[in-house]
């Protein structure tokens, strides 16, 4: 294979093309001496395809790879990285975050774990501007980039549908062009939170309606499905599915899970019925995160006719007995009181097992009294291990956080560098090119972000970067204390500028706002 001047990739080609280098980079003619920003040399470079990695140098300049060498070939550079006996990564993509970076813009806990590109918006609930919100983001100094999917609770709530589970045509068309109007803005498409109000109350013929703009834009639906539960996850993802098909809208499972589902043949159904929806034509990809513990309020265990609209202390009054025993079954089903990790005060850090004993009263009746369902915030241990294994090394499968910088739950802090450490080095069930892909290349051809050059190495892409190594890396969040940044990652760069150094975070905030390619 001949060595090109540029080595003739476009960082534009969709990751389902066969890379053209792969393996030992031969040595040939140098390229024209050129003056580049930064070398990263020596470096054993992972491109974010699954392709096998490759030796050679890389070369930087305003922001973008401007050049890939082999190791023997050398431009002038300002300055040097020598990355011998590290990998070369591209940057991570988390599918599924949260947070607000008008508050916090540096995202220090993403970065320290890798990600390098959030997508913000999730569960259906966003920002209810795009266009101002990404103005806002582009006078900040952002740490990490961000790109945005608009939500569908939102788009229900701003056009005055509401709770309501019959709009009118009207207000139909009203959510369809406050949709549309998104996807002009930038947003990379339609998040859905069917488990949560407003979305709950939404049928299936409004969610394929919304599809619609989504797909005319070239977006994706990201959904949170109605429900996670082992009885009626089947049912939960054909509604997504039919609305992929109705539409012809890419979809994409949030945080894939079967809630206190068992073993690995459970999963295999799950991931049938996702394949079977492909030899239809339609795209379906999914992303989970590496904990058996998922973590949302309190109100996922109560009824929902003990939520708005109904009056919960109407329904305290009049039907408790039934409320007391729906708790008691459904936290049973759940792995017991002892699998509520609380994370709100007063209770943070403690069972629900544990505050039911202090209060000398059952836990069903500490959910009704101290609580109600919108008392609190848990993480929840409902997840088998080898059920959710199973997930993770499906080739659609890929990696988010669905974490923030200040949830109480490790994954926020953890979730990237713990594939690495326990998935590829302690358990050797992924290879380091199969879960840098499930990290980059995957997320970036899922959300359109490899239009915009990232979730790959390869000349023309933008230099958001990652040096290390893998042995040195590690998830260092626990669930007692989760907010403990991740370690091992040694450089970061975030569009060809130094975020992180050694290690240790830089004053260099270069992150910017990624819009749909065409917006």
């Amino acid at each position: 294979m001949l060595w090109l001047k540029h080595i003739a990739i476009s960082c534009l080609v969709t990751l389902t093309a066969k890379p053209l280098i792969y393996g030992a980079i031969p040595t040939a003619a140098p390229s024209d001496p050129m003056n580049y920003d930064l070398c990263v040399r020596h470096a054993l470079v992972i491109d974010g395809t699954g392709s096998p990695g490759y030796r050679a140098n890389l070369f930087i300049r305003e922001g973008r790879i401007g050049d890939i060498t082999a190791p023997e070939i050398v431009h002038n550079a300002t300055r040097v990285i020598d990355a011998d006996g590290m990998v070369v990564t591209p940057g991570f993509i988390d599918t599924h975050a949260h947070g607000n970076p008008i508050r916090t813009p540096f995202f220090g806990n993403f970065l320290a774990m890798g990600v390098t590109s959030l997508c913000l918006g999730q569960d259906g609930d966003s920002p209810t501007d795009p266009v101002s919100w990404f103005h806002s983001l582009e006078n900040l100094s952002l740490g990490p980039n961000i790109s945005l999917f608009i939500g569908h609770g939102t788009a229900r709530n701003e056009t005055g549908v509401g709770i309501n589970p019959e709009p009118s045509s009207q207000q139909l068309k009203a959510m369809q062009q406050f949709v549309r109007e998104a996807m002009k803005a930038g947003c990379l498409g339609l998040s859905t939170g069917l488990e949560y109000q407003p979305g709950s109350f939404a049928k299936t013929n409004e969610l394929v309606a919304l599809a619609y703009p989504v797909a005319k834009a070239d977006g994706v639906i990201m959904s949170h499905l109605r429900s996670e539960d082992d009885d009626a996850i089947e049912r939960a993802l054909a509604e997504l599915l039919e609305q992929g098909l109705q539409s012809h809208c890419p979809v994409h499972v949030s945080h894939l899970k079967v809630t206190y589902g068992r073993g690995a043949g459970r999963a295999e159904r799950v991931l049938q019925q996702m394949e079977t929806a492909r030899q239809k034509g339609l795209r379906v990809t999914a992303d989970l995160y590496p904990y058996l513990a998922s973590y949302t309020g309190i109100s996922i265990i109560f009824p929902s006719w003990a939520k708005p609209p109904f009056d919960y202390a109407q329904v305290v009054r009049t039907r408790r007995g039934e409320l007391a025993e729906y708790l008691r079954v459904r936290v049973l089903l759940r792995n017991g009181p002892q699998a509520t990790l609380l994370a709100t005060p007063p209770w943070t850090g403690k069972t629900l097992q544990r505050v039911a004993e202090q209060l000398e009263k059952p836990f069903e009746d500490v959910l009704i009294d101290e609580m109600g369902p919108s008392g609190a915030q848990a993480a929840y241990f409902v997840m088998d291990a080898p059920l959710q294994q199973r997930f993770l090394i499906d080739p659609h499968v890929m990696i988010c956080s669905d974490g923030s910088p200040t949830m109480h739950h490790p994954r926020g802090h953890g979730a990237f560098a713990r594939i690495i450490r326990k998935y590829v080095i302690e358990k050797q069930i992924l290879s380091l090119e199969q879960a840098i892909h499930k990290m980059t290349g995957l997320p970036a051809s899922t959300t359109g972000l490899n239009q915009l050059g990232r979730g790959r190495i390869a000349v023309g892409c933008a230099a958001d970067l990652l040096i290390f190594d893998p042995k040195q890396v590690k998830d260092n969040a626990t669930f007692e204390q989760p907010h403990k940044p991740a370690s091992g990652f040694t450089w970061v760069l975030v569009n060809g500028q130094i975020v992180i150094e050694h290690g240790l975070p830089t004053a260099t905030r270069s992150g910017t706002v990624l819009k749909r390619s065409g917006s």
